[in-house]
């Protein structure tokens, strides 16, 4: 017959302690785990993976903060993405083009931007890209956003997409509301034209609400300024 071995005395006691509290501490633990994984994924949009609203804002304000000077933001629209969902692949085509764009976006701002789909076909990035180098990551990004579109069953859609950017040097301000509704009314200065447009200052005095250009779709929702 085995023995149980009795232990007394006082590392008896702390030991009882600390296996009692190793309980509810490993259920606390995987409680938080759970959370954290609830919270990041609320802030990812299930079908193109990017950053929501809110996941969006908090990182890009990171940036321009950090980078000053050195940050951009863009707004992109795609266009024409109604007749895309219109068209003979249906809303699995335009699920597909906007799954593309996500991709190519994330790639074109790199590890250290930040790219939210802000709704429907409307996209919003952050990055660093400093003075020298904005004309040409620019034109490359409106390049990189006409690319044709491989469907899932294997034709192919022609895409296109309005962009307009803001920089603080050029507004005058880090603040990422002021930044969004300078690049959105820059944006569509140039819709439709294929090239993306930097804003000035001029850009940074059209009205808005909730950081978006007056008379754009969804800037009647309640909710502060991203």
């Amino acid at each position: 017959m085995a023995s149980t071995v009795r232990v007394h005395g006082p590392s008896a006691h702390r030991a009882l302690i600390l296996t009692s509290l190793a309980v509810p501490l490993t259920g606390w633990t995987a409680h938080a785990v759970s959370l954290h994984r609830k919270l990041a994924a609320a802030r990812r949009d299930p079908l193109t993976g990017l950053l929501t609203r809110d996941g969006y804002t908090a990182k890009a304000r990171q940036i321009t903060g950090r980078y000053g000077t050195h940050a951009l933001v863009a707004m992109v629209d795609l266009d024409h993405f109604k007749q895309i969902n219109d068209g003979p692949g249906g809303h699995a085509a335009g699920d597909r083009v906007l799954a593309v764009t996500a991709q190519r976006l994330t790639a074109w701002a790199g590890s250290h931007g930040a790219v939210g789909r802000l709704g429907g076909d409307e996209f919003a990035v952050a990055a660093r890209i400093g003075p020298g180098r904005r004309g040409p990551r620019l034109a490359q990004l409106a390049t990189l956003l006409a690319q044709p579109v491989q469907l899932d069953d294997g034709a192919w859609v022609d895409v296109a997409a309005s962009i307009g950017a803001a920089c603080p040097d050029t507004i005058g301000t880090t603040d990422l509301s002021a930044l969004q509704r300078a690049a959105d009314a820059a944006m569509y200065t140039g819709k439709h034209t294929g090239r993306a447009v930097l804003a000035d200052r001029s850009h940074a005095t059209v009205p808005s609400i909730n950081g978006r250009r007056a008379g754009r779709p969804g800037t009647s929702a309640l909710g502060a300024a991203a």
